[in-house]
């Protein structure tokens, strides 16, 4: 903290303070101060401190876009900035030694490669610290009405599990006699009472495996808070893979917690109808509060949660000393890609080894995550939560599995649209977003087209949102509701229906779909059809998956697929046909080249797809009306209006948007926002979202999965 702005007493800066077009690097100085006190612990040091504006860089390694290497970085500084600012700077600064490395860094390592990812982290959570300290600091004297609103008082943890104990017990007193014996609720109520027990253990690695249905958001919840006031930990995250599910379980808590006590940080958070919601200062709270996750509850994406666990960009990264002393919930953990397991898995060892975290592995369908002799680099002491969760998955089975006969041909759409047709209430589950189209579009033939509905992700976020919705009601009144959906109705979707139809696919998918039928128990036993599509799932794990259980079928056709060890079968097959560290993360970790590791570990692939805002509904148009009036302005756009738009975009290939654009059917809103053109409206449909055409070429984007 001391040494981070060293180069600041350098002559030339000094001049800049009064003259704003002079530049001067600032941050070498104290880097270069560091190594040459210790040349071995220094060194950490100074890629913290070089790289608290730029990044953190590559020792020696370069690239395009990547900072310069640390190496050349140092050379530079010790030549000149850190020369010209050692005379002007005060002694007690320059008189600060080197402090030791943490002692679990400073011993004899068993394990090189382990011992280098370890002090790789390390040197992350430091920089964490320092790049949120001094913006925090920079914040308190150049914006104190900033800093007025980040200094709010959250309720402790002992408060908030208060809270919770009192929503679990009126939930219990809610239940009739009848309600109370029923198997999903008797069953809730256990793994409720399971969690609170195991919360008293000492932190580590725990698992959760418990099936849809089964109570998980609220369970878990119960022992991450008796579990950290028990070990004096600071807050708990619970990190989902898709918005769909984080908007659902936030309400949830904030319902509980009150919503100043919970943070919810994900790209779909739409501020305009949180100001609505909350009003200004809370807000801006939020806004604020999920630059560094200073909350007690932070419900966040697996893509923020574990790309700023290995970025080396400041803006990111400054989160990560808030991690430390955590328990981290990772819900829907089986969707953890297999390109990155390896370094994931590691990452969540050096959080409970060596930053006092516990986590969590959440879910129904668990992967195979411990160490074997096939992965040698998974996890070791993991405990159970739920003693026999086997057992448990039988007792909570509510539905019937039907698989398609073994020789039988691959139903064709029209066949699929009729036997839908014969059920009041059914959903089908679709490989591809085309398919879903087709049959919808085939089912609005043989049944009236109030009872269809249709979601993709080529629906924006505030259409899917309001589909969902009007399925709800639908269900809940008995009314006639066919829903054709792709796999995003899988991701935690609290809809209950009683026939689910799903493409043969991966066994962890199927599951996931069987969690939409039957939910509530409200049937004696509901059923779950897979049939086998005239499509192929998307190259890559979906493919790669459904192989998989084909293999697991051709030797029990009466599979039981929520069977945890049916799935941990699945996943080694699974596991065993990909590179679990396909993008060499392990190894440029161990490298110190934190520049090609924040690059390259991409849990979403840039470059696949583009953003576009389509002006649905009077509010899409209103948010894009309101950012057009304010570039007019000329004056600074607010990126609020930016992230306004969030539910309003839909992402499409790239190949489609150029086609689109020399259609004429987008209108370039200002650089990096493009929005669909009121004249080109008939291409978003009210049932599909952004429909393909030829004049607008807009092409089916899950042909980019890898």
């Amino acid at each position: 903290g001391l040494w981070h702005d060293l180069g600041k007493y350098h002559p030339r800066f000094q001049q800049r303070l009064s003259e704003a077009t002079v530049r001067q690097p600032h941050a070498g100085a104290g880097a270069a101060l560091a190594v040459e006190r210790d040349s071995k612990a220094g060194l950490l040091l100074a890629w913290v401190i070089a790289g608290h504006h730029a990044g953190l860089a590559n020792r020696v390694e370069s690239g395009d876009g990547l900072p310069m290497p640390l190496g050349e970085r140092l050379r530079d500084a010790k030549q000149s900035e850190l020369a010209d600012a050692r005379p002007n700077a005060p002694g007690e600064i320059l008189g600060v030694q080197v402090p030791d490395l943490p002692l679990h860094l400073r011993q004899v390592p068993a394990d090189k490669n382990r011992q280098a990812s370890r002090l790789e982290m390390w040197v992350r959570f430091l920089f964490s610290a320092l790049v949120d300290a001094d913006r925090l600091a920079t914040e308190r004297f150049c914006n104190p009405e900033n800093a007025r609103v980040r200094d709010h008082q959250y309720e402790n943890l002992f408060e908030l599990q208060s809270r919770l104990e009192e929503r679990v017990a009126a939930l219990e007193r809610g239940l009739s006699p009848g309600q109370k014996a029923l198997p999903i609720n008797r069953a809730r109520s256990e793994i409720s009472r399971a969690c609170l027990e195991k919360a008293g253990e000492p932190p580590g690695l725990f698992s959760l495996t418990v099936p849809t249905g089964g109570g998980k958001t609220l369970a878990s919840m119960r022992f991450a808070l008796a579990h950290a006031n028990k070990h004096d930990m600071r807050r708990v995250i619970v990190v989902i893979p898709y918005t769909s599910i984080i908007e659902q379980n936030a309400a949830r808590y904030a319902d509980i917690f009150g919503t100043e006590n919970v943070l919810e940080h994900h790209s779909n958070l739409d501020p305009e109808a949180l100001r609505e919601e909350r009003g200004e200062g809370e807000t801006l709270r939020q806004l604020y509060a999920a630059e560094n996750w200073d909350a007690p509850i932070v419900v966040t994406t697996t893509v923020q949660f574990f790309e700023s666990l290995f970025t080396n960009r400041p803006s990111w990264a400054r989160k990560l000393h808030n991690v430390a002393r955590s328990v981290v919930i990772l819900d829907e953990v089986q969707t953890l890609p297999p390109k990155f397991l390896m370094a994931i898995l590691d990452g969540l060892r050096h959080l409970a080894d060596d930053f006092g975290c516990s986590v969590v592995l959440s879910t129904a369908t668990p992967p195979a995550l411990k160490k074997r002799e096939a992965l040698p680099h998974g996890l070791e002491n993991v405990r159970e939560i739920i003693s026999n969760p086997r057992s448990l998955a039988a007792d909570l089975r509510r539905v019937r599995y039907e698989w398609p006969e073994p020789e039988s041909s691959k139903v064709k759409w029209p066949e699929l649209a009729a036997r839908l047709a014969k059920h009041e209430q059914a959903l089908a589950v679709t490989h591809k977003r085309d398919d879903a189209r087709t049959l919808a579009e085939e089912l609005c033939c043989l049944v009236p087209e109030e009872t269809v509905r249709h979601l993709s992700a080529l629906m924006c976020p505030a259409h899917r949102k309001e589909v969902l919705a009007e399925v709800e009601t639908l269900l809940r009144e008995g009314k006639p509701c066919r829903l054709v959906s792709t796999q995003l109705i899988e991701a935690g979707v609290d809809v209950d229906f009683p026939v689910v139809y799903r493409a043969l696919g991966g066994l962890d998918s199927i599951v996931q779909a069987a969690g939409r039928c039957n939910r509530e128990g409200r049937v004696e036993e509901g059923r779950v059809i897979v049939f086998e599509a005239p499509s192929k799932p998307p190259p890559g794990v979906p493919g790669k998956g459904l192989a998989a259980t084909q293999a697991l079928l051709s030797g029990d056709r009466e599979l039981q697929p929520d069977d945890p060890h049916v799935q941990e079968q699945f996943f080694r097959r699974l596991y065993f046909s990909e590179d679990l560290d396909g993008a060499n993360i392990q190894r440029e970790r161990r490298s110190l080249n934190f520049a090609t590791v924040g690059r390259n570990f991409r849990l979403i692939e840039d470059g696949f797809t583009r953003p576009v805002v389509i002006p649905w509904g009077d509010e899409g148009a209103r948010r894009l009306d309101r950012l057009r009036a304010a570039l007019r302005s000329g004056k600074p756009v607010d990126r609020q209006l930016f992230r306004a738009l969030q539910p309003y975009t839909v992402s499409i290939h790239e190949k489609a948007f150029e086609e689109a654009v020399g259609a004429g059917a987008l209108e370039e809103v200002c650089q990096g926002v493009h929005a669909l053109l009121g004249t080109h409206m008939r291409h978003y449909s009210s049932m599909f979202g952004l429909i393909h055409g030829k004049d607008i070429g807009l092409r089916d984007p899950d042909s980019t999965i890898v």
